[in-house]
Protein backbone atom coordinates (compact mmCIF):
# COMPACT_ATOMS: atom_id res chain seq x y z
CA UNK A 1 0.00 0.00 0.00
CA UNK A 2 1.06 3.43 -0.98
CA UNK A 3 0.50 6.27 1.13
CA UNK A 4 0.13 9.29 -0.53
CA UNK A 5 -0.27 12.65 0.75
CA UNK A 6 -2.17 15.28 -1.83
CA UNK A 7 -1.55 19.19 -1.27
CA UNK A 8 -3.73 21.85 -3.51
CA UNK A 9 -5.28 25.01 -2.63
CA UNK A 10 -9.07 23.93 -4.28
CA UNK A 11 -10.52 21.30 -2.54
CA UNK A 12 -12.12 20.16 -5.99
CA UNK A 13 -8.62 18.93 -7.01
CA UNK A 14 -8.06 17.47 -3.82
CA UNK A 15 -11.59 15.51 -4.18
CA UNK A 16 -10.09 14.91 -8.15
CA UNK A 17 -7.06 13.29 -7.44
CA UNK A 18 -8.32 11.29 -4.12
CA UNK A 19 -10.88 9.37 -6.29
CA UNK A 20 -8.72 8.77 -9.26
CA UNK A 21 -6.21 7.15 -6.50
CA UNK A 22 -9.19 5.01 -5.09
CA UNK A 23 -10.35 3.64 -8.35
CA UNK A 24 -6.11 1.72 -7.43
CA UNK A 25 -6.35 -0.31 -4.63
CA UNK A 26 -2.54 -0.28 -4.34
CA UNK A 27 -3.11 3.53 -3.02
CA UNK A 28 -4.12 5.42 -0.29
CA UNK A 29 -4.75 8.75 0.61
CA UNK A 30 -3.62 9.16 3.98
CA UNK A 31 -4.07 13.09 4.48
CA UNK A 32 -4.96 16.40 2.36
CA UNK A 33 -3.37 19.88 2.62
CA UNK A 34 -4.42 22.94 1.46
CA UNK A 35 -0.98 25.84 2.46
CA UNK A 36 2.76 25.39 2.60
CA UNK A 37 2.45 25.37 6.06
CA UNK A 38 -0.36 22.64 5.73
CA UNK A 39 1.82 19.99 3.73
CA UNK A 40 5.05 20.68 6.03
CA UNK A 41 3.11 19.84 9.01
CA UNK A 42 1.22 17.24 7.39
CA UNK A 43 4.58 15.64 5.83
CA UNK A 44 5.97 15.59 8.71
CA UNK A 45 3.31 14.17 11.14
CA UNK A 46 2.03 11.39 8.35
CA UNK A 47 5.46 10.96 6.36
CA UNK A 48 3.70 9.75 2.86
CA UNK A 49 5.58 7.10 0.12
CA UNK A 50 4.35 9.93 -2.30
CA UNK A 51 3.32 13.75 -2.17
CA UNK A 52 1.17 15.19 -5.20
CA UNK A 53 1.97 18.93 -4.76
CA UNK A 54 0.79 22.04 -6.34
CA UNK A 55 2.97 24.92 -6.89
CA UNK A 56 -0.10 27.60 -6.40
CA UNK A 57 -0.57 28.04 -2.66
CA UNK A 58 -2.13 30.57 -0.97
CA UNK A 59 0.88 31.67 1.96
CA UNK A 60 3.83 30.32 -0.60
CA UNK A 61 5.38 28.96 -3.32
CA UNK A 62 5.07 24.98 -3.81
CA UNK A 63 8.83 25.47 -3.99
CA UNK A 64 9.41 26.39 -0.40
CA UNK A 65 6.96 23.71 0.57
CA UNK A 66 9.26 21.13 -1.45
CA UNK A 67 12.69 22.70 0.03
CA UNK A 68 11.08 22.72 3.91
CA UNK A 69 10.01 18.88 2.80
CA UNK A 70 13.63 18.04 1.95
CA UNK A 71 14.61 19.27 5.16
CA UNK A 72 12.55 16.75 7.02
CA UNK A 73 13.38 14.06 4.52
CA UNK A 74 15.91 14.25 1.88
CA UNK A 75 14.66 11.09 0.20
CA UNK A 76 11.17 12.57 0.17
CA UNK A 77 9.30 11.45 -2.94
CA UNK A 78 7.42 14.83 -4.38
CA UNK A 79 5.43 15.03 -7.49
CA UNK A 80 4.61 18.31 -8.84
CA UNK A 81 1.35 18.90 -10.45
CA UNK A 82 -0.07 22.26 -11.22
CA UNK A 83 -1.07 24.70 -13.83
CA UNK A 84 2.08 26.55 -13.85
CA UNK A 85 4.14 25.40 -17.37
CA UNK A 86 6.54 27.68 -17.53
CA UNK A 87 10.33 27.12 -17.35
CA UNK A 88 11.44 28.56 -14.34
CA UNK A 89 8.87 26.96 -12.69
CA UNK A 90 9.83 23.40 -13.60
CA UNK A 91 13.46 24.15 -13.04
CA UNK A 92 12.90 25.43 -9.66
CA UNK A 93 10.64 22.66 -8.43
CA UNK A 94 13.35 20.43 -9.78
CA UNK A 95 16.47 21.63 -8.30
CA UNK A 96 14.19 21.91 -4.57
CA UNK A 97 13.79 18.27 -4.85
CA UNK A 98 10.90 17.00 -6.70
CA UNK A 99 10.95 13.84 -8.51
CA UNK A 100 8.37 14.56 -11.19
CA UNK A 101 6.33 17.45 -12.53
CA UNK A 102 3.02 16.94 -14.48
CA UNK A 103 0.39 19.67 -15.46
CA UNK A 104 -2.98 19.81 -14.80
CA UNK A 105 -5.08 18.24 -17.11
CA UNK A 106 -2.10 15.06 -16.95
CA UNK A 107 -4.58 11.46 -17.90
CA UNK A 108 -5.09 9.00 -15.06
CA UNK A 109 -2.78 6.68 -16.55
CA UNK A 110 -0.06 9.56 -17.07
CA UNK A 111 -0.14 10.33 -13.76
CA UNK A 112 -0.06 6.73 -12.04
CA UNK A 113 2.96 5.88 -14.55
CA UNK A 114 4.61 9.36 -12.98
CA UNK A 115 3.51 7.69 -9.30
CA UNK A 116 4.96 4.25 -10.30
CA UNK A 117 8.38 5.61 -11.45
CA UNK A 118 8.73 7.94 -8.39
CA UNK A 119 8.10 5.30 -6.47
CA UNK A 120 10.91 3.32 -7.99
CA UNK A 121 12.98 5.91 -7.52
CA UNK A 122 13.24 7.44 -10.32
CA UNK A 123 12.30 10.73 -11.94
CA UNK A 124 9.47 11.87 -14.32
CA UNK A 125 9.18 14.59 -16.63
CA UNK A 126 6.77 14.25 -19.79
CA UNK A 127 7.59 15.00 -23.36
CA UNK A 128 6.23 18.83 -23.20
CA UNK A 129 7.67 19.62 -19.84
CA UNK A 130 11.30 18.20 -21.18
CA UNK A 131 11.04 20.22 -24.05
CA UNK A 132 10.20 23.17 -22.25
CA UNK A 133 13.00 22.70 -19.36
CA UNK A 134 15.36 21.86 -22.25
CA UNK A 135 14.76 25.34 -24.37
CA UNK A 136 15.33 27.27 -21.13
CA UNK A 137 17.39 30.43 -21.57
CA UNK A 138 20.46 29.97 -19.57
CA UNK A 139 20.65 34.04 -19.41
CA UNK A 140 19.86 33.68 -15.48
CA UNK A 141 18.51 37.07 -14.17
CA UNK A 142 20.68 38.45 -10.66
CA UNK A 143 18.91 38.74 -7.30
CA UNK A 144 18.07 42.80 -8.55
CA UNK A 145 17.03 42.18 -11.48
CA UNK A 146 14.39 39.80 -10.34
CA UNK A 147 13.06 42.82 -7.81
CA UNK A 148 13.12 44.75 -11.15
CA UNK A 149 11.06 42.63 -13.20
CA UNK A 150 8.59 42.13 -10.44
CA UNK A 151 8.14 45.40 -10.21
CA UNK A 152 7.57 45.93 -13.91
CA UNK A 153 4.71 43.30 -13.27
CA UNK A 154 3.32 45.12 -11.10
CA UNK A 155 2.88 48.07 -13.49
CA UNK A 156 5.68 50.27 -11.30
CA UNK A 157 7.27 53.10 -13.69
CA UNK A 158 11.37 53.32 -13.38
CA UNK A 159 11.06 56.40 -11.03
CA UNK A 160 8.65 54.56 -8.48
CA UNK A 161 11.03 51.30 -9.02
CA UNK A 162 13.81 53.70 -7.93
CA UNK A 163 11.96 54.92 -4.72
CA UNK A 164 11.12 51.30 -4.02
CA UNK A 165 14.61 49.33 -4.11
CA UNK A 166 16.11 52.70 -2.77
CA UNK A 167 18.34 53.81 -6.05
CA UNK A 168 18.65 56.16 -8.71
CA UNK A 169 16.27 56.07 -11.50
CA UNK A 170 19.78 55.65 -13.89
CA UNK A 171 19.98 52.53 -12.31
CA UNK A 172 17.08 51.10 -12.93
CA UNK A 173 16.78 51.85 -16.68
CA UNK A 174 20.15 50.15 -16.63
CA UNK A 175 18.71 47.05 -15.07
CA UNK A 176 15.76 47.48 -17.64
CA UNK A 177 18.17 47.38 -20.12
CA UNK A 178 19.62 43.96 -18.73
CA UNK A 179 16.73 42.49 -18.13
CA UNK A 180 14.82 42.69 -21.82
CA UNK A 181 18.50 41.47 -23.11
CA UNK A 182 18.22 38.67 -20.98
CA UNK A 183 14.40 37.64 -21.84
CA UNK A 184 15.50 38.79 -25.24
CA UNK A 185 12.40 40.77 -25.70
CA UNK A 186 12.19 44.49 -27.04
CA UNK A 187 9.70 46.20 -24.64
CA UNK A 188 8.57 46.08 -20.96
CA UNK A 189 5.24 44.74 -22.21
CA UNK A 190 6.91 41.95 -24.06
CA UNK A 191 9.26 41.61 -20.95
CA UNK A 192 5.99 41.03 -18.55
CA UNK A 193 4.45 38.64 -20.79
CA UNK A 194 7.55 36.60 -21.01
CA UNK A 195 8.25 36.96 -17.00
CA UNK A 196 4.14 35.51 -17.11
CA UNK A 197 4.90 32.95 -19.47
CA UNK A 198 8.25 31.33 -18.03
CA UNK A 199 6.88 31.41 -13.83
CA UNK A 200 9.57 33.88 -13.05
CA UNK A 201 6.75 35.74 -11.90
CA UNK A 202 3.03 35.07 -11.15
CA UNK A 203 -0.18 37.20 -10.88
Amino acid sequence: MTNVLIVDDHPITRTGLSAILQTQPSYHVCGEGGTVKEAVALFDRLRPDVTLLDLKLPDGHGVDAIRRIRQIDPAAKILVITTYEGDEDIHQALQAGAKGYLVKGASHTTIFRALRRIEQGATFLPQPANSTLRNRSSENLTPRERQVLSLIVAGKSNREIGELLNIKEVSVKAHVTLILSRLQVSDRTQAVVAALKRGLEHL
